[in-house]
């Protein structure tokens, strides 16, 4: 492996504890946002939108409210809202939409902000880490203010966006139980990313696989397209993400030796998405299960990274799966010669 590349990004991963915890200490400061949108009572649904990454942060952070608020949201492409609204909303709702971004630039969310902030029955707000953006001028925003960052490929700026978001939404839950489940994720992360440092560069290094299938339901769906993208973005292999139960129904069929299959167990889950997991080992994959705890019901497996936290929700542990598929990305990238601080064809900001 070539040490020398991707230093942006490594630094950028491996400062995401910090991030957190600046997130946390930035939603206090920010707690009338959470009273004027999450509590709010007016609102039929809530529309997380956002591209690429941004878009599977969303797909997490709907997910989380929809489970820890009993409340109507989902997640959309920023361009679906704008560009087939009709088609993704119903007349008659009042809608809050909530642009995800972590340059805050995108046109595509600030396009479709921009196309419904003044139709009565929509309201606008966002994430973002840049608060002197375009979005968070249009809009009023949480700020993840350690989010910033410098590389092409979003690492730090998704975990704490994310988990930034999930703690808004556990404020607006006024669950005690759940903030104390986040204040745990804060205090397991640095462990987590260090160990994820270590584990993931030995597994690239031993390993020699061509194709990667990241499989995860729930909150961990999301998670899974991201961590499918990471690799894609600054590795340029050949990868795909489905639910870990949806494989099975024809994608499973490019299973064959050589081929990662990273599956994140849930608890909700677990056994159901561990028969998968065997099943794709038969067929010859190399099976890495991203886990709470192992046990004996992943014995079978090739590799399992532990996160810790069993006793959290399936949803609060979402941010701590992150270090090991971001690393993945990045020692894989190593691996081949691929400097993953300027991938082929991207930049920081997507515009049109």
């Amino acid at each position: 492996m070539n040490m020398s590349l991707g230093k942006l990004t490594i630094s950028e991963i491996s400062a995401q504890s910090a991030a957190l915890s600046a997130a946390v200490e930035q939603l206090q400061l920010q707690g009338d946002w959470v009273e004027r949108y999450l509590k709010a009572e007016q609102f039929d649904e809530v529309i997380f939108i956002g591209s690429g990454s941004s878009y599977y942060q969303a797909l997490t952070m709907a997910s989380t409210y929809r489970n820890w608020l009993g409340r109507s949201a989902t997640a959309l492409p920023s361009s679906e809202l704008y560009l087939f609204r009709g088609q993704n909303t119903a007349a008659n709702r009042n809608y809050l939409v909530v642009g995800v971004s972590r340059s805050g630039e995108s046109t595509e969310v600030i396009l479709a902000l921009e196309s419904v902030r003044n139709l009565p029955q929509y309201t606008i707000c966002g994430i973002t880490c840049y608060e002197q953006s375009t979005m968070a001028r249009l809009a009023e925003c949480l700020v993840s203010p350690l989010g910033k960052e410098e590389s092409t490929v979003m690492t730090k700026s998704f975990s704490s966006m994310t988990f930034m978001m999930q703690a808004a939404i556990a404020s607006a839950a006024e669950h005690s139980g759940l903030q104390a489940e986040l204040d745990a994720v804060v205090e397991a992360d640095a462990d987590v990313v260090k160990r994820a440092d270590v584990f993931i560069q030995s597994l690239v290094q031993k390993e020699q696989l061509h194709k990667y299938i990241y499989l995860g339901m729930g909150a961990y769906f999301g998670i899974a397209q991201e961590a499918c993208l990471k690799i894609k973005e600054m590795s340029y292999v050949w990868t795909e993400s489905y639910g870990t139960l949806e494989f099975r129904h024809g994608p499973k069929s490019v299973v064959e030796p050589g081929t990662l299959v990273c599956v994140l167990l849930s608890e909700q889950a677990r056994a159901y998405e561990l028969k998968v997991a065997q099943e794709m080992q038969e067929y010859g994959a190399y099976v890495l299960v991203v886990t709470a705890e192992a046990g004996e019901d992943t014995a079978f497996a090739d590799g399992v990274f532990e996160v810790g936290g069993k006793q959290l929700s399936d949803e609060a542990r979402t941010v701590l799966y992150l270090p090991a598929l971001q690393y993945l990305g990045y020692y894989t990238a190593l691996g081949k010669g691929v400097d993953p601080d300027s991938p082929r064809n991207l930049t920081q900001v997507v515009k049109i």
